[in-house]
């Protein structure tokens, strides 16, 4: 059985792109409509009925687009409104980050000392030490908040010396507890892949929530019998909409999606706030 409808991904903002550019390398057929909530980025430092709030906006916007399944490629609100998603978004499956990322890490930590990094919001809300602890409660988690890397990732200092020593100032810490397994708990952090693995060392193991995201979609799909047909257009047909673009918008989305973008629709906040019950 074959399903054209598209891939629906959100985000606060632009780092959901990860995801999606993990899904056009795994499943180059599947197209995504993508939604990016630049005009309220961030969500980390909101208020939990804010997150949930927003992410139920964000997800009924996708799904009236008749998509066939929802990422929520945000790990803030992944961490923070899943069930409340779920429990309002009941037609189509609804997946977020954490607990592809948490199953991912579980599996490889042979000493069973995890670290987690991430926004504020999502160390905060504990998630990824639940998931884990929930597949294996021996498991030791360790979160870190590192709020300057989603700002240097978005000014473009990818490889500079101010965001070496962000990444030193941050991770240190990790490494001293002796974990195995760290999780790049934010979707604009496997653009610091190379930087945090020169700095942690290659004992520790990255883990890329948006990697093993994009797989649990594939497994979904396939699963499912909802995969796209061999002639579907992938990334040429997706449709990328943001709800602000500001000035550096094409820079960074063209980093961490890897590729340009095909086209950029704005969406008004309005038409967000038009969503909610």
């Amino acid at each position: 059985m074959i399903d054209s409808r598209p891939i629906g991904v959100f985000d606060s903002g632009l780092g959901g792109l990860t995801v999606a550019k993990e899904i056009f390398r795994l499943m180059p057929n599947e197209r995504i409509i993508y939604l990016g909530d630049t005009a309220r980025v961030p969500y980390g430092s909101k208020s939990e009925e804010t997150i949930r709030r927003f992410g139920l906006q964000d997800a009924r916007v996708l799904k009236d687009m008749d998509v066939k399944l929802l990422i929520a490629a945000c790990n803030t609100v992944s961490s923070v409104a899943m069930d409340y998603l779920q429990e309002h978004i009941k037609d189509i499956p609804v997946i977020g980050v954490v607990l592809p990322g948490a199953r991912a890490a579980a599996l490889r930590s042979a000493e069973k000392r995890v670290g987690v990094i991430g926004t504020a919001a999502t160390i905060r809300s504990g998630s990824y030490a639940r998931a884990i602890n929930n597949i294996d409660p021996g498991i030791k988690v360790y979160g870190k908040p590192c709020p300057l890397f989603v700002p240097l990732v978005e000014e473009g200092l990818i490889d500079s010396d101010i965001t070496r020593m962000a990444v030193q100032h941050y991770l240190y810490e990790m490494v001293d507890l002796g974990v195995d397994c760290l999780i790049l708990g934010c979707t604009h952090y496997p653009i610091l892949m190379e930087v945090i693995q020169s700095t942690v060392g290659n004992r520790i193991q990255l883990v890329d929530s948006a990697l093993w995201t994009a797989k649990e979609a594939q497994n979904i799909l396939q699963a499912m019998g909802m995969s796209a047909g061999e002639d579907a257009a992938g990334l040429q047909a997706s449709k990328f909409l943001v709800s602000d673009i500001t000035p550096n918008f094409e820079t960074v989305a063209e980093t961490l999606l890897g590729t340009p973008l095909p086209g950029i629709e704005k969406v008004p906040v309005e038409e967000l706030e038009g969503k909610q019950p």
